[in-house]
């Protein structure tokens, strides 16, 4: 027997824009320094930074913070500082090593 739940859809907007203030919670790169960027994303072991005013991604301390099927690449972004500062890594899907 199949269950389907009506979700109303203020609540998905509800969810949605709470997404949004999560994703912009971290702040961006370039207004920290590379000491502070990395120390962030190590006291929260996974956290969504701005790199740009457009663009923004998951940072991670350790692979713990990925799905059983990711593995981690370094991350190496801008800072007030540092052109390339490395603050932890991104979680990428073991399905890209297909062609390796």
């Amino acid at each position: 027997m199949c269950l389907m739940m009506k979700v109303p859809l203020s609540l998905i907007i509800l969810v949605s824009l709470q997404s949004a203030a999560l994703a912009q919670a971290g702040g961006s790169t370039q207004d920290m320094t590379c000491s502070q960027a990395a120390g962030l994303v190590r006291a929260r072991g996974a956290i969504v930074l701005h790199t740009s005013p457009t663009t923004y991604d998951r940072y991670v301390s350790s692979g713990a913070s990925c799905l059983r099927d990711q593995m981690t690449d370094p991350a190496w972004v801008r800072t007030a500082d540092t052109p390339q500062c490395f603050i932890g890594y991104r979680c990428r899907s073991t399905d890209l090593d297909n062609g390796r």
